[in-house]
């Protein structure tokens, strides 16, 4: 939120608010299939102590830039890109040591208290930063931020499970990325898994661009309202994690159903003019949204054997952070031509017209 924000001071332009998501989720779309074999290879909670170890310390360069007046645009860019790449190695590594610490018979609750506790921080985060926005600017928001991954390491470092890799095969690196790809186009299920969660990925997940500018442009709202806009957002995110690990898996049309009513909350979205509007519709986004992307990640990993887990999930953060700067440049473009609103609204059609693609394209394939 602090870096949003801080884009928005220094530049007041949507599409370089667009363009710095871009730079951030750039290198996940890259690399992360490659990340996602080296997963399968690395010692995984090592990789996830030097992968917290780069965020402190991104997360302190900007608090010390912005408190000495000498951040400019480029500095963000820079560290927005550094960002990417770091993420492009710890999402694949975090997403495969899920089942090393819990087993596969928890891996469904697992996956959705994971969800529940990352959007917990979209609610606490976001009130937090907007008071200290608003009150003392980005610079201690920056610095909370790096306290919380000083906390990370050290539960990391207490850890007992390890995360060993898999038992060497002789194959290379491309031949292991090869047999994944292989795995997942071959299994229907997998494949459209991976088919919604990319859609939804690309037309729902750009809110650290859609929020500011619903804030600044449409609603006319300080750092306080836009702080409690994504907290709404937040509740949502975390009621729709605890409803998945409260439940059985859910079926494909289950997840197809969810996925509508979360790209339809975007096309009612487009329609808001008051902050008490927009609160319900983005409770409603992430609810849905969420349970889309913790249904889809249990179901991929629990579908997936051991060792091809890690490459699998390389394919879910490909379309899932991969495809974000996709989105993000879009959305930023648009935004910046047309306005937010319309933004909201293309992107919500546009993602029905996909899902409604990908299932009578998966209802067609079962029949022959």
């Amino acid at each position: 939120m602090a870096q949003s924000w801080l884009v928005l001071q220094l530049t007041g332009s949507p599409l370089k608010l667009g363009l710095i998501s871009t730079l951030q989720f750039a290198p996940v779309l890259l690399f992360s299939i490659v990340a996602g074999a080296a997963a399968d290879r690395l010692h995984k909670r090592r990789v996830l102590i030097a992968s917290q170890t780069t965020y402190l310390c991104q997360a302190v360069l900007l608090a010390v830039l912005v408190w000495t007046g000498a951040v400019q645009y480029w500095h963000v860019c820079a560290l927005a890109l550094i960002l990417g790449f770091v993420n492009a190695v710890d999402q694949p590594v975090r997403q495969s040591f899920v089942v090393e610490l819990v087993g596969r018979e928890d891996v469904g609750n697992a996956v959705a208290l994971n969800s529940a506790s990352f959007n917990a921080a979209r609610i606490v985060g976001p009130a937090v930063a907007g008071v200290l926005i608003a009150r003392f600017g980005v610079a201690p928001a920056f610095a909370l931020n790096a306290l919380g991954f000083a906390a990370m390491i050290v539960v990391l470092l207490k850890l007992r499970a390890h995360g060993l890799p898999a038992p060497r095969t002789g194959t290379s690196i491309t031949e292991e990325i090869a047999a994944g790809v292989h795995f997942a186009l071959k299994s229907p299920v997998i494949l459209v898994v991976l088919g919604l969660v990319a859609v939804v990925s690309l037309c729902v997940f750009n809110f650290s661009v859609y929020v500011p500018l619903l804030a600044r442009q449409v609603l006319h709202l300080g750092a306080e309202g836009f702080g409690f806009l994504m907290a709404s957002l937040g509740v949502g995110a975390v009621a729709g994690a605890l409803t998945v690990g409260a439940r059985r898996q859910l079926p494909l049309a289950g997840i197809f159903a969810i996925a509508a009513v979360s790209l339809g909350g975007l096309v009612c979205l487009s329609a808001v003019r008051h902050f008490w509007t927009a609160v319900p519709f983005l409770f409603i986004t992430g609810f849905f949204g969420i349970m889309v992307m913790a249904s889809g990640n249990a179901r991929l990993q629990a579908e997936t054997p051991g060792e091809l887990r890690g490459r699998v999930m390389g394919l879910y953060v490909l379309l899932t952070g991969g495809v974000f700067p996709i989105g993000a440049f879009i959305v930023g473009a648009v935004s910046e031509r047309w306005g937010v609103s319309t933004a909201f609204f293309c992107n919500g059609a546009g993602g029905l017209i996909a899902l409604a693609a990908i299932f009578l394209t998966s209802a067609s394939a079962a029949a022959r």
